[in-house]
């Protein structure tokens, strides 16, 4: 399961290694087994686990996966 999420405290990006700091969004992947995954925005975008979208004139991001 992917779930999108706002950091209250710095976290570390287990792709890149770098630390997301509070405030700032990241995706959360549950394996099965209980792993957990957490990929900075940047990451995302790179693996295809985020996008952008236009709505309302504004480009925003989204890890909802594409249709």
């Amino acid at each position: 399961m992917r779930r999108g999420c706002i950091a209250v405290e710095q976290i570390q990006c287990d792709g890149c290694h770098r630390l997301i700091k509070p405030g700032e969004r990241y995706l959360v992947i549950d394996a099965e087994g209980g792993e957990r995954q957490r990929l900075c925005v940047a990451c995302c975008l790179s693996h295809d686990y985020a996008s952008y979208t236009d709505e309302g004139g504004r480009n925003i991001i989204t890890f909802l996966p594409k249709n």
